[in-house]
C-alpha cells in the first residue's frame, strides 16, 4: 500500500496531537451530522461500491485515437488506458477524489505515488449533460510524456492535490529514494483539518470543560463569539457589531481555497497563511486586469478584493462550515445583510422578479467553468463595470445573458438606468483595474498611478501587492520610493512584493532599505528579502549581518526543498546561488532539476547561462541545442542560442535564431531589440531599423527601442527622424536623463 493510514496519531514529540473525528462526535454531534456527506467528507475515499459513482460496467471513452475502458474485476474497479510512454495497460482504481460536479480517480504507482486519471466522471444529472465520462482538459492534446498527462508530474496527487483533500497530510518525500511515504490521520477533510490537532481540547473537555483553559484547548479559534450583523435605522446594508479581530478563519480556508505555493513542510495552525504558503497576486495568467477570475484561482484572491472582506465578512457568514451549504437560498442569502426592500427590487436590478437577471449572483458573482463542468463563482462581489470591458478586455455579466448585445450596449443601459450622476461618478473614480492594466502594458506614466494604488490603504491588500509587483519593472524614482515606503506595511503580502520591487536598485542601495525584513515575523516576507538581498555586497557587512543574510538564504533554500521532487524548486535554488556568484552550487541545482525532469527546458537555459559566465560558450550552445530537441519552438531558448552563437562569432546562424525568437514572441520587445542590434552590427541597418519599427508598432512605449531607433537613424545621417524618436522617448519618459541628453545632442547637431 503506497499511502499509510496513521489514525489517531502524529509523529510529534511535543504539542497537541491529532486524535481523529471519533473523539469529537460525542460533544459535537450536530456539527458531525452536518459534515457527513459534505464535500469535505467525500473529498477522498477508498474506492468501493459506496464511493465510486462512475460507470465501470465496461464503459468506454474515446479521445483522439485512444479508447479507455472502465470495468470491474474481483470486486475492484479498473481502467484500461494508455500508461507511461503511451503503452496501454490495466490500472486498479485505489481512491476516489471528490464527488460533484465531477469525480476523479487515483491510481497507485511505484514509489508511493498516486496519479490522478485525466478522464473523470461527470456527476451532474443527465438532463444537464452529465452521467458520462469526459476528459478534464477537453480537446486539448495531452500526449504521453506531457507533464499534464495523467502519468506526468503535474498529476501526482502527493504534490498537486493531497494537502487539501485529507487531514494532517504529511507528504514525506525522500529525495534519496525518490519516493513518497505519504501519511494522513484521516483520509478526508475532517474536524482537525480546520481546527488543528485536538488532543488538548479533548483533555479540556474531559476535565469538565473548565473555562480557565485559554481557547478551550483549541489550537486555533475560528469562531468570533458575540459578533453579528445588524441594520442601522438609516442603512440598507448591515454592519458588524464588532470589528473582525482575527484573520484566522480566512487564513485557514485560504490554505486550500487559493492559488498558492507551499513553503513549509508542516502547516502551522493559527499562524498567518504566509508563514507556510505564498499566495499568488493578480497575475496576468490568473486574473483579468480588473481582478476578475481568469484561470482557476479558487476563492481567496477574489475575496480579498471585495468590499465584503473590508467590512469584516468571513467565510462562515455565508457558508455553513460543516455542511458547506449556503446559509440561505438564492437572494435570501444576500438579503441577510443587504436589505431586500432596497436591493431585491426592480429599481435596483431592473429585471423582472424571479428572473435570471434578478439573481444577485448573476451580476455580482459571475461564474466561469473549469475542468469542463465545474462552474466557479467570482467571490470579489464586484459592481458590474461594462464600461471597462472594451478598453480593458475584461468580461462583464450583462452579455452573459444578453448574448446578442455588446459591452457598449450594457454600459449605456446601466448609465441610462442609474442616471448621469452615477455615470459621472464612475468616470471620475478610476478603478484599480485601469491602473493595473496600464502597468501590465508598461505604460510610461503608469508608475505614478501604481505608486498611488500601493500607498492607498483603502485599496485591497492583494491589489496593492500587485501594484508593487508591477512597479518593479519600472525602476523609476517614483516606483522605488513607493516600494520602499511599503516595506513596513501591515499586510505581509504587500511587504513580500514591495521588497522584490526594489530589485531595480543597485545592491548597495537596496541593502539598507530591506535588510531588516530578513527578520520579519512572516516566512514568505523573509524569503522575499533573502532573494532580493542575494547580491548584496557582503564585504561591506558586519559579521552579524553576514550571519543574518546566510541564515535567510538557508531558509529560502530549505523552503524550496519542501518540494524537492519538483524541478522548479531546484531551479529557484540555482537562481539564488547564481545571484550570490556560487556557480558550482548553481550548476548542481540546475543539473538536479534536469535529473528529476529531463524535459524541464528552463533549467537548460539557466545552466547554459552558468556556462556563459564561465566562458564556456561551446558548452552553453550545446545545452541550448539539447533544449531545442525537447521544445523546438521555445523562443527563449532560440534567443539564448542566438546570443551564444554571437559570442562564438557565428553571426549568420545567430541572426537566424534571433529572428525566429522575435517572430515567435512578437510582443517581446527585448527579443526584437536584440535582433535589430544584431542586424545593424552585421551591416544591415535598413533591415535593423525596419525590424525595430515593427516592434515599436507593437510596443509603442518601449524606451529602449525608441532610443535605439534614434541612434540608428543618427548613424544613417537621418537627423530629423532620429530627433523625432528621441523626442517621443523624452515625452513618454520625461525623467529619463539619457533620453533627454540624447535629444539635446541630436538637436545641437542639427543646429
Amino acid at each position: 500500500m503506497a499511502v499509510v493510514l496513521a489514525v489517531g496519531c502524529a509523529d510529534r514529540s511535543e504539542g497537541p496531537r491529532f486524535v481523529g473525528r471519533s473523539e469529537c462526535v460525542d460533544c459535537h454531534e450536530e456539527e458531525s451530522r452536518r459534515w457527513e456527506g459534505s464535500h469535505h467528507d467525500l473529498a477522498m475515499q477508498v474506492a468501493s461500491d459506496s464511493s465510486v459513482i462512475g460507470d465501470f460496467a465496461d464503459a468506454t471513452f474515446t479521445r483522439g485515437a485512444g479508447t479507455s475502458t472502465f470495468f470491474r474485476r474481483d470486486g475492484e474497479f479498473w481502467v484500461r488506458t494508455d500508461g507511461p510512454g503511451g503503452i496501454p495497460g490495466e490500472y486498479r482504481i485505489a481512491y476516489t477524489f471528490g464527488v460533484t460536479p465531477l469525480q476523479q480517480y487515483l491510481i497507485e504507482f511505484p514509489g508511493g505515488r498516486l496519479q490522478a486519471l485525466g478522464i473523470a466522471w461527470d456527476a451532474r444529472p443527465q438532463s444537464e449533460g452529465g452521467q458520462r465520462w469526459f476528459h478534464v482538459y477537453g480537446d486539448e492534446p495531452i500526449e504521453p510524456g506531457d507533464v499534464l498527462h495523467w502519468t506526468g508530474a503535474n498529476q501526482t496527487w502527493n504534490y498537486m492535490c493531497a494537502e487539501c483533500h485529507s487531514t494532517d497530510l504529511r507528504k514525506n518525500y525522500d529525495p534519496e529514494k525518490e519516493a513518497y511515504e505519504t501519511t494522513w490521520s484521516e483520509i478526508d477533510v475532517s474536524c482537525e483539518a480546520c481546527h488543528g490537532p485536538g488532543s488538548d481540547h479533548v483533555r479540556w473537555a474531559e476535565r469538565g470543560a473548565s473555562a480557565e483553559v485559554p481557547g478551550y484547548g483549541l489550537v486555533v479559534g475560528l469562531s468570533e463569539r458575540g459578533a453579528g450583523w445588524v441594520f442601522a435605522p438609516d442603512s440598507a446594508i448591515a454592519r458588524r457589531t464588532t470589528p473582525r479581530s482575527s484573520n484566522a478563519q480566512l487564513d485557514t480556508c485560504a490554505r486550500c481555497h487559493s492559488r498558492r505555493g507551499v513553503i513549509a513542510s508542516e502547516y502551522v495552525y493559527g499562524r498567518p497563511l504566509l508563514d507556510t504558503h505564498r499566495p499568488r497576486t493578480l497575475e496576468t495568467d490568473l486574473y483579468f486586469p480588473d481582478g476578475q477570475i481568469l484561470d482557476e484561482v479558487y476563492v481567496y484572491g477574489s475575496f480579498l478584493q471585495s468590499r465584503m472582506d473590508a467590512a469584516g465578512v468571513t467565510c462562515s457568514d455565508c457558508h455553513d462550515p460543516h455542511s458547506l451549504t449556503l446559509r440561505a437560498d438564492g437572494n435570501a442569502l444576500c438579503g441577510r445583510c443587504h436589505l431586500p426592500a432596497v436591493y431585491d427590487e426592480a429599481a435596483h436590478h431592473f429585471h423582472p422578479a424571479d428572473s435570471e437577471g434578478a439573481r444577485c449572483v448573476e451580476c455580482h458573482m459571475p461564474a466561469r467553468t473549469y475542468m469542463e463542468v465545474d462552474d466557479r463563482r467570482d467571490h470579489s462581489f464586484r459592481v458590474p463595470r461594462p464600461d471597462l470591458s472594451e478598453p480593458l478586455g475584461t468580461p462583464e455579466p450583462c452579455t452573459g445573458c444578453h448574448t446578442e448585445r455588446s459591452p457598449g450596449w450594457a454600459a449605456a443601459a446601466i448609465a441610462a438606468h442609474y442616471g448621469p450622476e452615477r455615470r459621472a461618478e464612475r468616470i471620475r473614480i478610476a478603478h484599480y483595474g485601469q491602473v493595473l492594466a496600464a502597468g501590465r502594458l508598461g505604460f510610461p506614466n503608469a508608475d505614478g498611478a501604481l505608486a498611488a494604488v500601493l500607498a492607498d490603504r483603502e485599496q485591497p491588500g492583494i491589489v496593492r501587492a500587485t501594484a508593487a509587483t508591477l512597479l518593479g519593472s519600472y525602476g523609476t524614482p517614483v516606483a522605488v520610493e513607493a516600494a520602499a515606503a511599503a516595506l513596513d506595511d501591515a499586510d505581509p503580502l504587500v511587504r513580500m512584493t514591495a521588497v522584490r520591487a526594489l530589485e531595480a536598485l543597485e545592491p548597495e542601495q537596496r541593502t539598507p532599505l530591506a535588510f531588516h525584513l530578513l527578520n520579519d515575523e512572516v516566512k514568505a516576507v523573509r524569503m522575499a528579502a533573502a532573494q532580493a538581498l542575494a547580491t548584496a555586497p557582503v564585504e561591506r557587512m558586519t559579521t552579524a549581518q553576514r550571519v543574518e543574510l546566510a541564515r535567510g538564504i538557508d531558509e529560502y533554500i530549505d523552503a524550496q526543498l519542501t518540494n524537492a521532487e519538483r524541478p522548479e524548486s531546484h531551479m529557484n535554488i540555482g537562481v539564488i546561488q547564481g545571484l550570490r556568484g556560487q556557480l558550482d552550487a548553481a550548476e548542481a541545482a540546475y543539473r538536479e532539476a534536469l535529473r528529476i525532469a529531463p524535459w524541464f527546458v528552463p533549467a537548460y537555459v539557466n545552466l547554459a547561462d552558468v556556462q556563459r559566465r564561465r566562458g564556456n560558450d561551446d558548452e552553453a550552445a550545446a545545452l541550448l541545442r539539447e533544449a531545442l530537441q525537447i521544445e523546438p519552438e521555445e523562443a527563449t531558448v532560440q534567443h539564448a542560442l542566438g546570443l551564444a552563437l554571437i559570442r562564438q562569432r557565428r553571426i549568420p546562424e545567430a541572426i537566424e535564431w534571433l529572428a525566429s525568437a522575435a517572430r515567435l514572441q512578437p510582443l517581446n520587445a527585448q527579443f526584437a531589440y536584440v535582433y535589430g542590434v544584431a542586424m545593424n552590427s552585421a551591416g544591415q541597418p535598413d533591415e535593423a531599423i525596419r525590424a525595430l519599427e515593427e516592434a515599436l508598432s507593437r510596443s509603442p512605449y518601449d524606451l529602449t527601442i525608441l532610443l535605439t531607433l534614434a541612434t540608428f537613424e543618427r548613424d544613417r545621417g537621418r537627423l530629423d527622424s532620429a530627433i523625432e524618436y528621441a523626442r517621443r522617448a523624452t515625452e513618454l519618459w520625461p525623467s529619463h536623463r539619457p533620453a533627454r541628453q540624447l535629444l539635446s545632442e541630436l538637436e545641437a547637431g542639427r543646429d
